[in-house]
């Protein structure tokens, strides 16, 4: 099992220098990983389908019928994942995440069979830039700001096709999925009245993750500012504008909030806050344990899906 690397490398103003750069210039330059599995490794039937999302860009999707079933989940991912999850043991995500110790494969695969087996249809995208949907906005990553579009175009095609358009609708949203849908919620509220509850799997705001990184390279904390002008430059957002902090005051759905409690990628603080922030009375905030790693966060469900289904049992009954 990878461990985190507790020691932190020493290096020059020139090399600090070119490793902001470089964190900058990956929101502009998104690495796409590879989609290595299909449901059908899991032994279900699915369709491949496209939508464009709100302002057009094409998305790819899995469909994954239930017979019998009115009740849809509609699911997203983390940032360099996509529909079938994140394939950090291989290059270059492996080198991404092994400073933390997130150094090993994540498949959503599993996800979605558990679901499938519960008793729901799924539907699950690729976000803009990710897998094999379209590019958008100069393939910038913004946190969920341009990809808050995305989660409305799920939920128009789920309206736009006749055998889903009655179905009672819970989302599952993950890390850069979550955010985009707290965005999602804040500037078009009228398009989830219809929602019924949302599982949010580790949201998070860039500086909390920006700073731990910082951290975890050897990178002195004050250089945090630099790091700042530095994504501004590339993305025109300043670290705060990539918050779901404020968007968080807008999801009025019951919303489940689960993180690594430990996670080194992310502070306590920051998810707690994002998830108090959240103005319904029908919430919770549930702590992963025994981990300080933050891809635990996004294979929990497959280990133990019990709180989970029972949030989405709870809500779409």
């Amino acid at each position: 099992m990878s461990k985190p690397n507790d020691q932190r490398p020493t290096m020059s103003e020139e090399q600090i220098s070119q490793v902001l750069k470089n964190i900058a210039n990956g929101y502009r330059d998104q690495f796409r990983t590879p989609i290595l599995a299909t449901p059908a490794d899991a032994n279900l039937d699915f369709e491949n389908v496209t939508f464009p999302s709100r302002d057009g860009v094409p998305l790819e999707a899995w469909f994954i019928p239930k017979e019998g079933s009115d009740k849809l989940i509609i699911a997203n991912h983390p940032r360099m994942g996509n529909r079938y999850g994140l394939s950090a043991h291989l290059e270059p995500l492996k080198s991404f995440g092994a400073v933390a110790g997130n150094d090993f494969e994540v498949s959503f695969i599993p996800d979605y069979k558990i679901l499938h087996d519960a008793g729901y249809n799924v539907l699950t995208y690729d976000l803009r830039n990710h897998g094999h949907s379209g590019s958008g906005n100069g393939s910038l990553v913004s946190s969920g700001r341009y990809e808050s579009r995305d989660v409305i175009g799920s939920l128009n095609y789920a309206k736009s096709r006749p055998d889903l358009s009655a179905m009672t609708i819970g989302l599952f949203s993950r890390c850069l999925g979550c955010n985009a849908t707290m965005f999602a919620i804040s500037r078009e509220p009228e398009q989830f009245k219809n929602v019924r509850c949302m599982v949010g799997v580790q949201p998070l705001s860039v500086r909390a993750v920006m700073e731990r990184i910082l951290h975890l390279t050897g990178i002195p904390a004050d250089r945090i500012d630099e790091l700042d002008e530095n994504i501004r430059l590339v993305t025109s957002f300043r670290l705060d504008d990539l918050s779901p902090l404020e968007a968080a005051k807008h999801v009025r759905i019951p919303s489940f909030i689960y993180q690594v409690r430990d996670d080194l990628m992310t502070y306590t603080s920051d998810v707690q806050a994002i998830f108090d922030n959240i103005p319904t009375e029908e919430k919770q905030l549930f702590w992963i344990e025994g981990t300080t790693r933050r891809w635990d966060g996004y294979s929990y469900f497959a280990r133990h899906p019990e709180m989970m289904l029972a949030w989405f049992e709870k809500h779409m009954s």
